[in-house]
């Protein structure tokens, strides 16, 4: 990419369903003033199970009106159990069925009372996949799907080749968001490239894009990532409240999209629900630039909330706008 200019707009992507090929989990959630020093100890001030992960990307969609899959592997037991009812919950479906050896992991998350997370994991079922269940998920798709992959998935020494392998046989007129996540820089290269060369999109936070260029700052990530990706691969670099930066596909027109002034009470799964609701936006039809501001609302209303699936429904998100033309474009485009 020789050039990036700031400003443009972007073209309209319609159609099909969101395919989550990455990991839904049980998160421990306790709530705390500040986290321990080292050998130290805390008194959790309230704490609480609640399905997270990937699960939070899918709410956020489902919550939106796209149709939604969670194509991820999931294990028998109390976990498992809770998973799937949670996805059955939001009108999310399954492709593989429970693995029997196994029950789905959990992660113990610590937020602060700044509403910063900090977490641990436990994997489960859900870092067990293989080629058979690749293959079921290649079986299932339809044209016009959103395929969403995330670093979490492709860090886990099963997962990562399998859906390495699963992504490069991925039919034509199936899209490709990969979610990097914090575990990027531990993604194995002969994992991560062909994940990236194969995206249509990809959607990080700040740190993740400097984890990915060694840049620190927003915005150099976003031209960095342009000048390292293929020109069809859009940018999208999240940046908290400031909002986000984001180049489309096949273009030059670098804009930042500012983010709303908010509270935030708990930042856990904002970084979902954005990814989750631009995934959504897009499938309605919406050009980049509508579907970002979107996702940037999104995610503000989503700090607000205690919990990890905190993305807003329809009549929440419109009830949240000040700007007409967004609200507008937004009404017309997510079904009642």
């Amino acid at each position: 990419m020789s050039e990036v200019k700031e400003s443009g707009t972007g073209t309209g992507t319609t159609g099909g369903r969101l395919v989550l090929v990455g990991n839904t989990i049980v998160d421990l959630v306790m709530r705390v003033a500040a986290l321990p020093e080292r050998g130290g100890d805390v008194v959790a001030r309230d704490s609480g199970l609640a399905t997270g992960g990937g699960f939070n990307v899918l709410a956020a969609a489902r919550r939106l009106g796209l149709p939604a899959v969670y194509a991820g592997a999931h294990g028998t037991g109390p976990f498992g159990d809770r998973v799937r009812a949670d996805l059955a919950r939001e009108g999310v479906g399954t492709v593989l069925p429970p693995l029997a050896a196994a029950d789905t992991g959990f992660c113990v998350a610590f937020v602060d009372d700044s509403g910063e997370r900090t977490f641990a994991t436990s994997l489960g079922a859900e870092a067990r996949l293989t080629g058979a269940d690749a293959a079921a998920v290649l079986a299932a798709l339809l044209p016009g799907d959103l395929v969403q992959v995330s670093g979490y998935g492709l860090a886990y020494p099963g997962n990562g080749p399998v859906l390495a392998s699963l992504v490069k046989r991925l039919p034509p007129d199936v899209r490709v968001l990969l979610d990097p996540g914090p575990l990027v820089a531990e993604i194995p290269d002969d994992v991560l490239d062909p994940v990236l060369e194969r995206s249509d999109w990809i959607s990080c936070n700040q740190r993740e894009g400097q984890l990915l260029t060694g840049l620190y700052g927003a915005r150099e990530a976003a031209v960095a990532l342009a000048d390292r990706l293929d020109p069809r691969t859009g940018v999208l670099v999240r940046a908290d409240a400031a909002g986000c930066w984001l180049l489309p596909p096949d273009s030059t027109d670098l804009r930042h999209l500012p983010g709303r002034r908010v509270t935030a009470v708990d930042s856990n799964g904002a970084g979902d629900a954005h990814v989750g609701a631009f995934l959504a936006l897009l499938g309605h039809g919406l050009d980049p630039v509508t579907a970002a501001e979107g996702a940037n609302a999104a995610a503000a209303l989503a700090v607000t909330r205690t919990g990890p699936a905190t993305g807003p429904t329809r009549e929440e998100l419109l009830a949240s706008l000040d700007d007409g033309l967004l609200a507008a474009r937004l009404s017309a485009a997510i079904p009642a």
